[in-house]
């Protein structure tokens, strides 16, 4: 089919002055008024190269209904700085023919390629030396449909790694952060430790809907959480493993539930093991770290240095336009490259702003975790 609708600019394109007229998702929108009872319209507006906040200042009442969250329209706006990001004001919106447009062009993917970092995830899985570990940790990636889903799926909805390839890129370096730390702590058990680092985030690949942008909660993850649905993932495989140990079953099935490290974001648990401690610092360090490179890549502004106030964080955020740079010659996140231990097995996977009253609360939904 022949796609009418051309894209010619992109989010990562834009800077301050660029006047646009192109085709983009809504991602979230939000209705307010001003002190004054002026009403007005804040969007998040993106591709597959990126997001920009935009702003309706003119014509709120008539544009909300066409900017509705998940639709594509094209927008007629001028791109400002605002306190050292980018931001567009928006003139004019019109609603597109999904039918005429390329859905892939709103797919935000990692930079990194995803072939290889499913590589050297493997290469980390075939260092684990206890064999029912191994077993297991084979058993999901020799499932064809997991491992399909598991290489596309995002980390989150908003906060890290939220874009196709997320899940795979935060998972293995998790697994890296994991298997230094138990490099670091030799009372730490290494096999038990990554085997939590692979499947912590799992349940995503069932908690998110993300064959189509915007990604937004299934019905599953939102009535049970990707710790719940890993943990019941993790039962199933074990059906077909009667042999492996029922104590260090329960020690994994703790790691998954306690990786959130604290009731308020959404683990059911504390962590109580070495390693349960260890997984959470290495999953909210990387988490953390994906956070401040998408902020650092916003600043638009010479000399840009902070963010704005964070809300989730709770404080400004000082990056100095570090981070978030491209890197397109990387196959894989860029750190000191993995050797396995001598001896381990070398399998591979079986082929298969102001104060403003908030009048509509924002179509984006939320799950009541900060990190996800």
């Amino acid at each position: 089919m022949v796609m009418s609708q051309l894209k010619t600019l992109f989010v990562k394109d834009i800077k301050s002055g660029t006047v646009v007229d192109d085709i983009f998702m809504v991602k979230e929108m939000s209705r307010y008024e001003t002190r004054a009872g002026k009403p007005y319209l804040r969007l998040l507006l993106m591709d597959n190269s990126g997001e920009a906040p935009a702003m309706v200042w003119e014509g709120a009442d008539r544009l909300q209904d066409i900017c509705r969250a998940g639709r594509v329209c094209r927008f007629s706006a001028l791109a400002q700085s605002y306190k050292g990001a980018l931001q567009l004001k928006v003139s004019e919106a019109r609603e597109v023919d999904e039918a005429d447009v390329d859905m892939g062009l709103f797919l935000p993917a990692s930079r990194y390629n995803v072939e290889a970092m499913a590589a050297e995830l493997v290469e980390l899985i075939n260092s684990v030396k206890e064999a029912h570990f191994h077993a297991l940790l084979m058993a999901f990636v020799n499932d064809g449909d997991f491992w399909s889903d598991f290489k596309k799926a995002p980390a989150a909805k908003g906060m890290h790694h939220a874009y196709i390839g997320g899940l795979l890129e935060h998972t293995l370096c998790v697994c890296r952060a994991a298997d230094k730390m138990a490099g670091l702590y030799p009372a730490l058990n290494r096999d038990l430790l990554l085997t939590g680092a692979v499947l912590h985030d799992a349940g995503k690949i069932r908690e998110f809907s993300f064959a189509v942008p915007p990604f937004n909660y299934s019905d599953e993850g939102r009535l049970l959480g990707h710790m719940t649905i890993c943990v019941n993932m993790l039962a199933e495989k074990l059906t077909a493993l009667p042999d492996f140990p029922s104590q260090e079953a329960l020690l994994l099935k703790h790691l998954i539930l306690s990786h959130h490290g604290r009731y308020d974001y959404g683990s059911p648990v504390l962590p109580m093991t070495r390693e349960a401690f260890a997984l959470n610092f290495a999953d909210d360090l990387d988490a953390k770290m994906n956070y401040l490179d998408r902020l650092s890549s916003g600043g638009e502004e010479e000399g840009y240095q902070w963010t704005d106030y964070q809300r989730n964080m709770e404080r400004f955020l000082y990056v100095d336009g570090r981070g978030g740079s491209e890197q397109e010659a990387e196959d894989t996140p860029p750190v000191t490259s993995y050797a396995a231990p001598r001896g381990s097995r070398v399998e591979r996977p079986v082929k298969d702003q102001g104060r403003a009253k908030k009048v509509k609360a924002a179509v984006s939904d939320r799950q009541p975790t900060l990190w996800g």
